[in-house]
């Protein structure tokens, strides 16, 4: 099994980058997902705060395709410690 080894958000390219163990690379366009999944303002900041902060969470959503029903049942920063 592929497992993630590093996971970050890169502002230069605004790409949450995610790199795995077999030295294989993704790269998650967050413009490109915040104009297909943000409805309201609401949605853009929880977006925003999830990469800033949880880029793993974040791209965990998106690959899982989980993110839409996480944004329309999140409270403000669900996955907050």
């Amino acid at each position: 099994m592929i497992k993630i080894k590093h996971c970050e958000y890169n502002i230069d390219t605004g790409c949450v980058e995610v790199n795995y163990t077999d030295g294989s690379m993704l790269s998650i366009d967050c413009e490109g997902i915040e104009n297909t999944y943000a409805k309201t303002m609401s949605d853009c900041s929880e977006l925003d705060w999830l990469i800033y902060n949880k880029p793993l969470e974040y791209a965990q959503l998106v690959l899982d395709g989980d993110l839409d029903t996480y944004l329309k049942g999140t409270s403000e920063h669900k996955l907050a410690d």
